[in-house]
């Protein structure tokens, strides 16, 4: 960036240029450690995309990572292995519910051992049908991944006018994607509430 700006200069020295620098989060590992973050969509979305985006960065820094499932839906395996997730590495965990998905995210983040903790919640958490998550059990996750330096990403499926699974989620996105053209979408991030920023 200051290269950039010092280029600038010498192009307009008459003029005074001072820059706007916006800082906008990345969905990026290193940007969410230490956080719950809640990713929903509704229909054909793009949250396994993102998600996956999120899981091959922190593979790529190094960070070992587990899927945990609280249903019989799973990703499609092909595709990941495509996308450049190693999935030798990911450990993949099936639950009966969303309590159960939490629980066995407590059990994998108190070994010290995960830099990413995806529960694949789907429907089972918190749209007022289906079981949530208790709220000690979710504050013990957070604290957990502050000590740890992990980050808990929870996938649900509802809109935005649906609650969040707990007031303890430091940031809820809600995914979407776009059709460009025959085979490529656009894939979006909205975020509906961050307590960083």
């Amino acid at each position: 960036m200051s290269q950039a700006l010092a280029r600038l200069h010498e192009l307009f020295p008459a003029q005074r240029i001072d820059p706007i620098i916006e800082e906008r989060p990345r969905w990026c590992h290193s940007e969410l450690v230490g956080r719950l973050v809640e990713l929903s969509g509704q229909g054909a979305t793009a949250t396994l995309t993102l998600a996956f985006g999120l899981l091959l960065d922190a593979q790529r820094l190094g960070e070992t990572a587990a899927w945990v499932a609280a249903g019989p839906r799973l990703f499609y395996p092909p595709d990941v292995a495509e996308g450049g997730v190693d999935l030798a590495a990911l450990a993949v965990i099936r639950t009966h519910g969303a309590a159960a998905a939490a629980r066995a995210a407590d059990r994998l983040l108190r070994s010290g051992a995960f830099g990413l903790l995806v529960l694949d919640l789907g429907r089972a958490a918190g749209d007022g049908n289906h079981e949530t998550i208790p709220m000690p059990l979710l504050s013990r996750l957070v604290k957990l991944a502050q000590k740890h330096e992990a980050t808990i990403l929870c996938l649900t499926e509802k809109n935005e006018q649906m609650p969040s699974i707990g007031s303890l989620v430091s940031l809820r996105c809600e995914a979407t994607r776009r059709r460009l053209d025959n085979d490529r979408f656009s894939c979006e991030l909205r975020v509906l509430k961050d307590k960083r920023r």
